[in-house]
């Protein structure tokens, strides 16, 4: 039997060539395996395994090894200090898509019923997030994926979360007729040709939730094009997009007439969000 800290070391050497944060990982597979958190074999690193752990982490690792993504192994990735329930059929939420919540509350009064509606909403982690910290605002999610939907329902029930309304749709085609004060979307925005496709986690995560024609602008450009249609006069619009289409998209939103357009840059100082105000 091998011990926690041989086997930590053994696996995350074995990780190198497949994650950047091959320690970190390890912990994360062989903590779930032993179903304890990761402070645990730090306190106890001469503590030997169980052979049916054993076995258990080293199916977790094996996966790992041929790149699956950590939060696709454990079944949950964190935002906002909350923990969410991914699954293949949804995006990885990521850091960057914080930019959009922290946006989102400056546009945002605490206290007023404002409707929001969270367009393409994957796992639920934008919608969700806006429910929890804008109680009495009124929420809407939709997406074009049941499985995305159940995902996101799931979440929205974990968190204890009951003012989201869910729909199934593409963008804006089967919605009721309703108007928003605030349109948010982290919609697909890579080209299909790119490059990073082939690489790292963006391998298993769902192409349709990534990919967009015209050079990964389709999606944003209907957005744009049909949100006028449906934003209270001087409603706000929040797109993320990636980090070489701010021209592109700030193009977009002149014109289809908004105003006010700003982007805005992420953690690591990429433009990453872009906002367009409706014409009061």
């Amino acid at each position: 039997m091998h011990n926690i800290q041989t086997v930590l070391t053994e696996a995350a050497r074995s990780l190198q060539t497949v994650s950047d944060s091959a320690l970190l990982d390890t912990e994360i597979l062989l903590s779930l395996a032993l179903g304890t958190d990761r402070t645990y074999l730090h306190r106890w690193p001469d503590r030997r395994l169980e052979a049916e752990q054993q076995k258990q982490f080293f199916s977790l690792l094996r996966q790992r090894q041929q790149g699956t993504p950590i939060a696709y192994i454990t079944g949950i990735r964190e935002f906002w200090s909350r923990e969410f329930q991914v699954t293949p059929d949804v995006l990885i939420p990521r850091p960057d898509t914080e930019l959009l919540i922290e946006l989102s509350l400056k546009l945002l009064p605490i206290d007023a019923p404002v409707n929001i509606i969270d367009l393409g909403t994957g796992s639920g982690i934008i919608a969700i997030t806006l429910a929890a910290e804008r109680p009495h605002a009124h929420i809407s999610a939709s997406d074009n994926s049941p499985a995305a939907l159940h995902v996101a329902q799931s979440n929205a029930a974990k968190h204890n979360i009951n003012n989201i309304q869910f729909y199934l749709s593409d963008w804006f085609a089967d919605l009721p007729d309703m108007r928003f004060n605030l349109i948010v979307s982290n919609p697909p925005y890579i080209a299909p040709d790119d490059i990073h496709l082939q690489q790292g986690d963006l391998r298993f995560e769902p192409a349709s939730a990534l990919c967009a024609s015209e050079q990964g602008l389709e999606a944003i450009k209907i957005i744009a094009g049909s949100a006028n249609r449906y934003l209270e006069p001087g409603g706000h619009l929040l797109i993320e997009h990636g980090y070489n289409q701010q021209q592109q998209i700030r193009s977009i939103l002149a014109d289809f007439n908004y105003q006010n357009i700003q982007t805005y840059t992420d953690l690591t100082g990429q433009p990453r969000a872009t906002y367009g105000q409706k014409s009061s």
